[in-house]
C-alpha cells in the first residue's frame, strides 16, 4: 500500500482498512566507505517498509532520502546532510499533513542511526499538537534482538559494516563495489571514550567494522528477519491503545 500510488478517493478507505496506520521511512545520503553507495540507508529503509506495507496493509508514505548526517564530516565526498532542526521540521510537517488525511497511528521507520534524536523531537511535537495521533519510532537496526545482535557483531559504533554490506549484497547489489569489500575493514576505535567523535576522527575510510566477512546469504537472512519482525511490530501497533484515556490538556479526557 504505497501512498504515492493511491488517489485521494482511495486513501480514506485504505487508512480505515489499516486502522489508520501509516509508515514513514527515513533514510540518509552519506558516505558508506569505499565499497557502498551513498544511498545505502535509504536503500534499506524503502524496500523494508514496502514489504511490511504489503504484508500489513499499512500505508507507506514516500521515503525521505536525506537525514541528519553531520557526524560523517566533509572529509569524504558524498554526504548530503540536513541540520537537526530541518529534519525535525520536515517530519513534523509531514506528520501534520498525514494527520489531516486521516492517519492516527504513524510509525517512523528510521534506517540511519543519528536521525534518532531529531525524529524523537518531531514525535514530541506531533503528539503534543494532535491528541489522538500516536507516533512511534522504529530504528531498523533495533527492530528485534536478533536484528540488533547481527548489526552490532563487529562494533558498537558500526558503519558500512558486515551487516550493512551483507544486506546491500542481498537487496541492492548494484550499490556494492565487490572488488573493494575485502580491503574496506576498519576497527571500532570508540571503546572507553567519553565524548562522541565525528567519523573523521574514528575511521580511516568511513567504515567501522568488517565488511570483508559479509555474504549475500547472510544478508538475505538478516533482511528477512528485519521484514518479519517489523511486520510483527506493525500488527501490534495497529491495535494498541493508550493505557489511560486522559486528554493532553488539563481536565480534558476522551477515548
Amino acid at each position: 500500500m504505497i501512498w504515492a500510488e493511491r488517489t485521494w478517493t482511495e486513501i480514506p478507505g485504505d487508512l480505515e482498512a489499516a486502522n489508520y496506520t501509516a509508515l514513514l521511512p527515513v533514510g540518509a545520503t552519506e558516505q558508506h566507505g569505499p565499497h557502498l553507495g551513498t544511498g545505502m540507508d535509504t536503500a534499506i529503509g524503502d524496500p523494508l517498509c514496502r514489504k511490511a506495507a504489503e504484508r500489513t496493509g499499512a500505508l507507506m508514505l514516500p521515503t525521505l532520502p536525506y537525514g541528519c548526517s553531520l557526524g560523517h564530516s566533509r572529509r569524504w565526498p558524498g554526504t548530503i546532510s540536513l541540520q537537526p532542526i530541518t529534519l525535525i521540521t520536515v517530519v513534523k510537517e509531514i506528520g501534520d499533513w498525514a494527520y489531516a488525511s486521516g492517519v492516527r497511528r504513524l510509525i517512523i521507520v528510521n534506517s540511519h542511526v543519528t536521525n534518532a534524536a531529531p525524529l524523537r523531537c518531531a514525535l514530541e511535537m506531533l503528539r503534543a499538537e494532535h491528541d489522538d495521533l500516536m507516533v512511534a519510532i522504529v530504528n531498523s537496526p533495533h527492530i528485534s534482538d536478533r536484528v540488533r545482535a547481527a548489526h552490532f557483531s563487529d562494533g558498537d559504533d558500526w558503519h558500512a559494516n558486515r551487516a550493512e554490506t551483507a544486506v546491500m549484497m542481498a537487496v541492492a547489489p548494484e550499490m556494492v563495489r565487490e572488488a573493494l569489500v575485502a580491503s574496506s575493514d576498519d576497527p571500532d576505535r570508540t571503546a572507553g571514550l567519553l565524548f562522541s567523535h565525528p567519523v573523521n576522527r574514528t575511521s580511516l575510510n568511513g567504515v567501522t567494522g568488517t565488511p570483508s566477512l559479509a555474504t549475500r546469504a547472510e544478508g538475505e537472512e538478516l533482511f528477512g528477519w528485519m521484514v518479519e519482525d517489523l511486520v510483527a511490530l506493525i500488527k501490534r501497533a495497529m491495535f494498541e491503545q493508550p493505557p489511560l484515556p486522559h486528554g493532553y490538556d488539563s481536565n480534558a479526557s476522551g477515548g
